[in-house]
């Protein structure tokens, strides 16, 4: 039953929080317009439900690469003083309310991961994908980028298959606790978590 309603649920949810937080989007916006010479968000081509890609928008944190960058991306201090202040707030995340109505993203499920790793997934982790990737999810409120890649695909998983209205209450919660003290976000050089490189498990 709530699987069928999510959805409706989902976009009403967005509608609000977008309305609620639309003085901090603006002002966001204008300050990010400024820093970033006139390029405010960040796209990126991520995987959704049944792995169809679609494009993520977020708020613009890090500097663009410069042509010599290219080798040492991961190592570079390329967070604005602005963007350190946003990802550590996770205001950065306010734009995906967009990709919540337009039906790309729930507010509650496996955050998407980059489109590279999808060849790299065994047959567990794939489970992720049978639900929309959601704004905040299981994982992220158990360990977010302090956690194993391992740990947080059984996290992925378990939630897919243990949905409900009660379970997404409860994520939205202790997210709404963990952005008021904020543990484990990307803020400063390069990447707190390695990049996945894929599993020997079936």
């Amino acid at each position: 039953m709530y699987k069928t309603i999510k959805r409706i649920l989902d976009f009403l949810a967005a509608l609000i929080a977008l309305f609620i937080f639309s003085p901090i989007f603006i002002i966001l916006l204008i300050c990010l317009l400024v820093v970033n010479n006139g390029k405010p968000f960040f796209f990126q081509e991520r995987p959704g439900k049944n792995d169809k890609l679609f494009r993520i928008v977020k708020f613009k944190t890090m500097r663009d690469l410069k042509p010599d960058d290219a080798q040492n991306v991961h190592s570079l201090n390329r967070v604005t003083k602005i963007g350190h202040f946003i990802r550590k707030y996770s205001l950065d995340e306010i734009p995906q309310l967009i990709n919540v109505i337009k039906g790309d993203m729930s507010i509650v499920g496996p955050r998407p991961l980059l489109s590279s790793y999808l060849p790299l997934y065994n047959n567990f982790q794939k489970k992720r994908h049978n639900v929309r990737p959601g704004i905040t999810g299981w994982a992220q409120i158990k360990g977010r980028n302090t956690i194993s890649w391992e740990r947080k695909f059984e996290y992925d998983v378990w939630y897919v298959e243990n949905i409900s209205l009660l379970i997404d209450l409860k994520i939205i919660i202790l997210t709404i606790k963990r952005i008021v003290k904020p543990e484990g976000i990307n803020t400063a050089d390069g990447l707190n978590m390695p990049e996945f490189t894929g599993t020997s498990n079936p």
